[in-house]
Order: C-alpha cells, then structure tokens, then sequence
C-alpha cells in the first residue's frame, strides 16, 4: 500500500492508500483539478479581506499560490477556523499562502479529496473505499466535476 498525495508531518486527516500505481497517477495528476478541501485553524480572527487574499494568491518561493474557495466555518475572540478548497496541491500550498499573508496556521485537517468525506472516521482508523466512492472519484473527474 501507498499514499495518494501527501499530507505534510503537521498536517492530519484523509489520506488514501492504494496498490494500484495507475488509479493513484490519475487522482493525483495535476490535470485531474480534483478539489481537496481542509478545514483550517487559524491565529487570527478571519474577515472578507483574507478569504479575498487567499483566492487572488500571491507569488511565493517562486511559485504562485492560491486557493480555489476560502469561507470561514467560525471564529473566536483569537483565532478562526476557514474552510479552504485547493484544485492543485503544491507542497505545502496553504501553509505557504498563509505564511506569506503573515497568518500562523495552528491546525490543518484535510476533509475532503473530492466527494470523498472524512466523516466521522476515528483518528488513525482505516476503512476501504466502496466501489461506489472509487468510481465516483474517477467519475468526477472524467466528467470534470468537482
């Protein structure tokens, strides 16, 4: 079994495993615009003006970085939680952003990789795809759906 894509050491949530190399080629590829979703803490109380920074980018390291959809899901007196929706996966993409916007990300959960939901899996826990949610993935994806 392998990982398809990656979730960095700080990073936590839905990660898939395969033993089939050519069904992980294809979810990964950058072609396939497959949209991951994250849920995002963040040490900052979040307004338009950073969810409108976050979709515009920014250039970092050389590359340049956006997001697809930002929302927030709630906010404290010091912190927020957004929801953030990627249709490419640079290394360290949403970290990077939100460095480079002077915001200090204080927890990272993917949630979501397509119409694929972490749900209420357990931390740590593992369950095999259905043949349903397989196919409906590569469904998606062929019919450039997101």
């Amino acid at each position: 079994m392998a990982p398809v894509g990656r979730l960095d050491k700080a990073s936590e949530g839905l990660l898939l495993l395969t033993n089939d190399p050519a069904w992980a080629a294809r979810i990964t590829s950058p072609e396939s615009h497959i949209e991951k979703t994250y849920h995002v803490q963040v040490a900052t109380v979040a307004n338009q003006a950073l969810l409108d920074q976050l979709t515009a980018g920014c250039n970092q390291g050389g590359e340049f970085l956006c997001v697809k959809r930002a929302t927030i899901v709630r906010t404290g007196e010091k912190n927020s939680w957004l929801e953030i929706v990627l249709d490419e996966g640079k290394n360290r993409h949403i970290r990077r952003l939100l460095a480079a916007l002077r915001v200090e990300v204080l927890r990272l959960v993917r949630v979501a990789i397509g119409p694929l939901q972490l749900g209420e899996l357990v931390k740590g826990s593992v369950r095999s795809l259905t043949r349903e949610e397989r196919d409906a993935l590569l469904a998606r994806r062929s019919a450039g759906l997101q």
